[in-house]
């Protein structure tokens, strides 16, 4: 009888994160883009219209690149994440560390990627670092009153409370997290790949290129 095969490991669904305001900032901006390069390509006189093709070229792809674009997918094996030039797929076995320091990045194979998608807010940190002091406090759900028998008691069941976190340095927590439990999965090794977004890249060029050589011959 011929040996059973292993059985192949399950998919996991990734776990997505953009930013909201960065999203919405960027539609509301390609809707500006959209009328204005519109406008002058219907009504422009002369080689108006030939420049509002090419700053509509180049400004269409460098606002998806910076605001629609960024986000990081994450599953129990690996974590890719989409900044405005490039993709980079990093399997957890292959993760130094995740950090969210001045910008939230992960370390990798020697090398260092930023993590686009998760904004790092210092003002958000600090209004978190203040919640979470004023927990700390007595008197803020340490200690019980006194009971009927009039002594002082310490409640038993109170539970220490969760650490507040910045939104962003919670979805880096989160991701830590990840790495550590997968880092020794079968599925998680290998190494980083790196993929440049051409299809951000190149129509950029083309725009810029074609925006100088107007200028050049105007």
């Amino acid at each position: 009888m011929s040996s059973q095969q292993p059985p192949e490991e399950p998919a996991y669904e990734d776990r997505v994160y953009r930013s909201p305001m960065a999203v919405v900032t960027g539609v509301l901006l390609l809707a500006l883009i959209a009328w204005l390069c519109g406008d002058t390509l219907v009504r422009g006189p002369g080689n108006t219209p030939w420049f509002a093709a090419a700053i509509g070229l180049l400004a269409v792809p460098l606002t998806v690149a910076f605001t629609v674009r960024p986000a990081v997918f994450a599953n129990d094996d690996r974590m890719r994440v989409r900044n405005p030039f490039r993709v980079v797929e990093l399997p957890w076995g292959a993760v130094d560390a995740v950090r969210a320091g001045y910008s939230a990045e992960v370390l990798a194979d020697g090398s260092k990627y930023q993590l686009w998608a998760v904004p790092v807010s210092l003002r958000a940190r600090k209004k978190a670092n203040r919640q979470q002091g004023r927990q700390s406090l007595p008197g803020r759900g340490g200690f019980a009153g006194r009971g009927a028998a009039g002594s002082a008691g310490v409640s038993a069941a109170a539970a220490p409370p969760a650490p507040q976190l910045a939104p962003a340095d919670q979805v880096v927590d989160e991701r830590r997290q990840l790495a550590e439990r997968g880092a020794s999965r079968p599925g998680a090794q290998g190494s980083v790949r790196v993929r440049w977004a051409y299809e951000i890249i190149a129509p950029a060029v083309l725009g810029a290129v074609s925006l100088i050589v107007l200028i050049a011959v105007r």
